[in-house]
């Protein structure tokens, strides 16, 4: 019998099409009531969904038969990933499928802010015949700041450059060949920021990217620059938008996503020098047809056993193998996140080791795991352990991964290296009883570390009274030690110093500490 396929939100034709001509009968119920969700889902193999239906662990543990859940679309906020993880359905999305029509939204709020289109318009709507009040501004020669060059960024410095524009971007992770390759010139964000006369937003929102702009840096924009986000809402601080707008610190600026949507109680909307639109990015009838037709051929493929494409949640391994490396997962998820947040630079290489026993394991799901942990920060939101590698390749890094079976000073453990343009640092990590993740080497310094939610990561020299500034400092600021780990390669030499917080210290503090002369380096690290 052929596999049945539930559409709960309204779907391109040329989708189910796909479905149907590959054999699987297709149902199409629009606006189910969560009850009659609950009640039609038992029936499926599969269902493929937009925006609308909410996949709750409620509704996902009626679905009895569920294998597949596809989302034609990049947002998987309406579906509780991990709920369909534990009852082993596999999540997929389809993430090429608006890239050129949200590039063509932000293109299109940059002409409409360099010409006036909008205010324009209204005027002449309005029977007035304003010619001089709308003088705009040409786009040739004019420099372009593009913050985060995933997919979209791409393809708006390739219109941005046929317009006889001048490209700059800022990407911690992007390395300078492949940015110069494409005739883009990268630099930091402070420059960026004080030379460039449009600015778009093209990063994931995220803790490092949230209010990535804020007062001080609109301070750093020129008054005749403009300011554009396609992206996400709340990379942009909109209350320190709003002011700068009403001060003329910034000529404009142009919105299609907010922090809340719809954002009607956002005062920035109301700015006589701002352009908005309701979230149009991936609004055109093109891309609604390439999600649809992305989503339908993923979910085609993983129904006939072909392949499993823009997964979510998904490893390939059989029952016993998955039980052995599984509780490396969350091993290699903290290491990632933890050199995430101490590298500065952008990666050029990245060197996984498998040792002792682990190593004859099929070990790529634990590399995909700490690659997309690693990036997940500077890349877009959609990167999992599945494209991890692919994606990480696809921007020049290196990947190196060795397996040395001999067993060595734990009977398994994983090394990392990761080498940026500015530094290179070295973590390994192993399992303890019940499975518990444990740091025991960094930069080949012996420690004995659990990571934990705050960690305080110090270089220091290695001279009496420093822990006890340490212990003292973040005491006057209550915030409690719940353990630490010192190493070092030699007395009196450069010490590291590892503390767990049960709270995380505030910004004073830290400068406090930074400030002591003893102190070389200090990085809070959040969990």
């Amino acid at each position: 019998m052929a596999d049945k396929v539930l559409v709960s939100d309204k779907l391109s034709q040329e989708g189910i099409n796909i479905l149907k001509d590959a054999g699987f009968k297709v149902d199409c119920q629009y606006e189910l009531s969560p009850e009659q969700l609950k009640k039609e889902i038992k029936k499926y193999q599969a269902i493929i969904i937009r925006s609308s239906t909410k996949l709750t662990a409620e509704v996902i543990k009626a679905a009895k038969n569920l294998k597949f859940i596809a989302r034609a679309g990049v947002g998987v906020d309406n579906v509780d990933i991990k709920a369909a993880t534990s009852r082993g359905i596999i999540v997929m999305n389809a993430p090429g499928g608006n890239t050129i029509s949200t590039c063509e939204q932000t293109f299109a709020l940059i002409l409409a802010v360099a010409r006036n289109i909008p205010f324009a318009h209204n005027s002449l709507k309005n029977k007035k015949w304003e010619r001089s009040k709308f003088k705009g501004a040409e786009l040739y020669l004019k420099k372009l700041g593009i913050i985060g060059l995933g997919r979209i960024g791409k393809e708006v410095s390739k219109r941005a450059l046929s317009f006889g524009m001048e490209v700059f971007v800022y990407d911690p992770f992007l390395q300078k060949e492949i940015a110069e390759s494409l005739g883009i010139k990268p630099i930091g964000l402070k420059e960026l920021l004080k030379i460039s006369d449009f600015i778009t937003v093209h990063t994931p929102l995220t803790e490092s990217t949230k209010n990535l702009i804020s007062d001080k840096e609109l301070n750093l924009i020129k008054k005749s620059a403009f300011l554009i986000n396609c992206a996400r809402g709340g990379i942009i601080d909109e209350k320190a938008l709003a002011k700068a707008l009403s001060e003329k610190k910034i000529a404009g600026a142009a919105l299609d996503v907010y922090s809340q949507e719809p954002p009607f109680k956002l005062n920035l909307i109301d700015a006589e020098n701002i352009i908005v639109t309701p979230h149009l990015g991936a609004s055109t009838k093109e891309a609604q047809v390439n999600v649809a037709i992305e989503a339908a051929n993923s979910l085609k493929d993983a129904l006939l056993g072909k392949a499993i494409n823009n997964a979510l949640n998904y490893a390939q391994l059989e029952p016993e193998a998955y039980k052995i490396i599984q509780p490396y997962f969350s091993l290699a998820d903290k290491m990632g996140s933890f050199i995430s947040q101490l590298s500065e630079g952008a990666i050029k290489k990245i060197k996984i080791s498998y040792l002792g026993k682990i190593s004859t394991q099929k070990t790529d799901i634990i590399s995909g795991i700490f690659i997309k942990s690693l990036l997940a920060r500077q890349l877009e939101s959609d990167i999992n352990q599945i494209n991890a590698l692919s994606l990480a390749k696809e921007r020049g890094i290196k990947i190196e991964q060795i397996k040395a079976p001999e067993e060595q000073e734990y009977v398994n453990s994983i090394r990392v290296k990761v080498s940026t343009d500015k530094e290179e640092k070295i973590l390994e990590g192993t399992l303890f009883a019940n499975f518990n993740p444990r740091f025991v080497s960094m930069d080949n310094v012996c420690i004995e570390v659990a990571p934990s939610k705050y960690m305080l990561v110090i270089n220091n020299k290695d001279m009496p009274g420093v822990i006890g500034f340490l212990g003292t400092t973040l005491g006057k600021d209550s915030v409690n030690i719940a353990g630490m780990s010192l190493g070092r390669h030699a007395p009196k030499g450069i010490a590291l110093t590892i503390l767990n917080l049960d709270n995380t210290p505030k910004e004073k503090t830290i400068e406090r500490i930074k400030a002591n002369k003893n102190i070389i380096s200090l990085k809070l690290v959040k969990f």
